[in-house]
This record gives C-alpha cells, structure tokens and sequence, in this order.
C-alpha cells in the first residue's frame, strides 16, 4: 500500500510539473513566439544567406523601402534613400538592430498565434513605419556626410517622422571596408536610440526649468558676464562678454556665466532631481526598441564641476531621443506622447493590426514652466536664430555647442518644437564634431522642417 501511495505521489508530482512547464510554455509562446518564428535559423523564411526573404517595409506614404522580388530582397530604387533609411529599415545581414528587417521581422513574416509564420512564397506580412522617406532624405543630405542624427516626431501622436543616423552607407552595395574605414565607424549603431552624447547649451533648457521653480526672484534679476567666472576651482569660461542681462537675454545668449552661477545657487541635488523629472535618465520602449540611458556625475559634485555640469558640460551624457522626447513634454504642456516606429502592418491573409494606443509619458515639467520655457526658447528664434531662417514656423528652440575634448572640434545641437497646428513636431539634430549649434545643426534642423512644415 506503502508503494502504491509512493507511485501516486510521483505522478501527481510530475503531473504538475507537465502543467506548470505547459504553462510556461504558454505564457512564452504568446510573448515570445514570434521571435522564434522569425529567428534566422528558420530556413522557410531566410535564404542561403541569411537574409529575410519574407515581407515588406513601406513608409508612411506607402513607398516601397524593401521588398521581395523573385525570392530576393531588394531596398527602394534610391540609393540615397536608402542610406538615409538604413536604421530604420534595417541591413540584409542584421547588423543593425534597431532595423525592421531585425527588430519587427515577426511582423514581416506575418506571424500570429493562431497560423503561426506564413512561408515566404505567400509573401509574408506588410509593415507600414511612421517615418516618411523624403524627410529622411532631407536630414541625410543635410548632414552632409558628417555624423550625427536628426529626428523629428508627432509630440502628439509619438509617430517618428524623421530618423537619420550617419555614417550611414547603401546595404545592397555595403562597401567592403566598412570595418575598417573610419569614414564608416559607428555605421551599424542607431545614434538616435542608441548613443549618448555630452548635451551642452541644449541642457540648459532643465537648468532653467529648475530655476524657474525653485529661485523665486529669478524674472527680476540679473547677471553680469565679463567672459567668465570662477566657481570653486573651476573657470567657467563663456563664449562672449554679455555685460549685464536678465535671464531671458542669459538663455538667448546661452551664457556659461550665468548659468554657471544659476547651477551653483540650485545645488547638485535640485538639479539631479529636475533631470530625472525629465526623463533624461530614462530609457524608451519605441516598439520593443529600448533607448539609451542619459546619465550625469551627481556624486561627489564640487563647486566647479557643478557650474560646468549645469551648461551641459562635466560627465553630462545625454540620449537624442530621450531630449527629442523633452522638447515634446514642453511644447505640450508637460507631458508628451511616447515615441513609435509602426503606423500599422497586415499579415499575409490582408488581415490588419489592431490600431495602436498613444502612450503618454509622466509629467516631465509642469505646465506653467513649460509655458514660460516656451515663451522663452519662442525669444532664442527672435533674438539670437533669427526667423527668416525658418519660414511659417512658429519655432522655439535651444542650440548647443558641447565641447568634447582638447583639440576636437565642439558637438554641434539644435532640438525644439514646432507650434504651428498642423505640426505639432518636436525634433532633435546632432552633428558630432559638426562646430557652432545654431550655424550647423540649426541649418540641418531647418532644411527638414522647411520641408515637413513647407512641402519643399
């Protein structure tokens, strides 16, 4: 009797453990399962190659940005669009992760729970992202082959409209020495999601929030910059002498000195905790696409590093899209929409994705601050960038010039937003060792919003 109890006692345990490992199962294969379809040992679905042989990519306007034809995969007619889409469409090989081809080849294969991947000879599925290749284009051609990013979003909707990275290079003639080239380094890294950057001037855009809650007399006072100030053991060093100036004309100017003394006056942990509240140390989900984390040198923080730290300088490093993200959450009032990179796809029967939800973000900024910091990004276009760069646009925007090493010519920023109704856009561009912000990358930032907002 003693053994029969013994034996029941094993099955049931064992019973269990087929239940709990069916369940795990489950709970994977509903999670996971598409990966697996699509996972490139998966022959009926990548050629000898190695290559995706199943699916299309189109833009928001249906352009075809790669496809396949007669079991070959092939990219839009233009090798210049293709360069300037590449990161966000993706290699033939996979080398670059944040493109469709890799991050959403579940969704060119047509996968679904029920009917599994469709074999490539149905064609796979549709996929539809939010960019539009003539912007990309644009941003591409004005960086000019220098590298950098440029990416404008919907702060509304979170639809990315413009993603460029460079260097970028053509994937159906990638060139053969592209590892070893250094005109091609970083080719395979997404910059936008990918990277940090030190932020410099653009930066002050948190300072600023911060001091305009915190210093309750900041509106009525004034700085005298003569060039530079000392702080601690640090001379902070600015790039005029703007004599005396309230904090509209310090922002204008993106005066070191004042800002300096404004980082000083805050302290370490105000601006620590502004920082976070803005989700620079934040990482975004864009569709499964994790971002980089921004990330800053609190500890230890002396006087002088703190003047430097609070005009973007010290060990500040920052992520494109998360302050791309920052811009929005101004412009909208403190909150703004999460950053996407599909507008919908249909599984090889034609049967379409559900519509995806707009995910909000936090209160990255209170709303009356949002308010003031745009009225006072809306003076940097009047006073310093000049309006007649940027036709029918109702632009605020902050440039920075990040210094990035002895003898190494400075990071170039330009990030902002857009009022006008019907683009309600923010966008972020950076050009690495490009020089001044406003010259260069505020010329980069308005050849592609002269085009989204002008048509040109």
């Amino acid at each position: 009797m003693k053994k029969i109890e013994n034996r029941a006692l094993i099955c049931l345990l064992l019973a269990l453990a087929l239940t709990a490992g069916l369940g795990l199962f489950t709970v994977r294969y509903v999670t996971q399962g598409g990966r697996w379809a699509s996972a490139a040992f998966n022959r009926h679905l990548y050629n000898t190659d190695g290559v995706l042989s199943a699916g299309t990519v189109l833009d928001r306007d249906g352009d075809v940005l790669s496809t396949v034809e007669n079991g070959k995969r092939t990219c839009h007619s233009s090798a210049a669009v293709r360069k300037a889409t590449l990161h966000a469409v993706g290699d033939l090989r996979g080398n670059i992760g944040t493109g469709a081809l890799s991050a959403f080849a579940h969704q060119l294969t047509g996968w679904n729970l029920l009917n599994g991947a469709f074999s490539a000879d149905r064609g796979g599925g549709e996929l539809t992202l939010t960019i539009d290749a003539r912007y990309n284009y644009e941003a591409y051609q004005a960086l000019n082959g220098r590298a950098g990013t440029v990416a404008v979003y919907n702060y509304k909707t979170g639809e990315i409209l413009c993603m460029v990275s460079a260097p970028s290079y053509d994937p159906l003639n990638v060139p053969e020495d592209i590892e070893t080239n250094e005109r091609y380094r970083g080719a395979y890294l997404n910059r936008f999601l990918s990277s940090v950057f030190t932020p410099g001037s653009v930066y002050k855009t948190v300072t600023l929030a911060a001091a305009l809650e915190s210093l309750p007399d900041l509106e009525s006072r004034t700085w005298t910059c003569t060039g530079s100030v000392q702080a601690g053991e640090e001379t902070i060093v600015c790039s005029g002498v703007h004599g005396t100036q309230d904090i509209g004309d310090a922002f204008a100017n993106s005066c070191n000195t004042a800002f300096a003394e404004i980082a000083a006056e805050l302290g370490a942990d105000i601006l620590r905790r502004y920082t976070e509240q803005a989700g620079l140390t934040d990482s975004y989900e864009v569709d499964g696409l994790a971002s980089a984390r921004g990330s800053f040198g609190w500890e230890g923080m002396t006087e002088g590093r703190l003047g430097w730290a609070g005009v973007g300088q010290d060990q500040d490093l920052v992520n494109p899209c998360a302050l791309m993200v920052y811009m929005g959450a101004i412009a909208n009032g403190g909150r703004a929409a999460e950053p996407c990179l599909i507008l919908k796809s249909n599984s090889p029967p034609g049967l379409p994705s559900l519509p995806s939800r707009i995910r909000m973000t936090g209160t990255l900024i209170r709303r009356d601050t949002a308010e003031r910091l745009t009225e006072l990004m809306a003076n940097n276009v009047e006073q310093t960038y000049g309006h007649s760069r940027f036709p029918n646009m109702d632009l605020c925007a902050k440039s920075g010039t990040a210094e990035v090493g002895e003898g190494q010519t400075p990071h170039a920023w330009f990030a902002g937003f857009l009022r006008n109704e019907d683009a309600p856009c923010a966008f972020v561009v950076l050009v690495e060792n490009g020089g001044g912000g406003n010259t260069v990358a505020g010329a980069v930032a308005g050849r592609v919003l002269d085009v989204i907002v002008n048509g040109y």
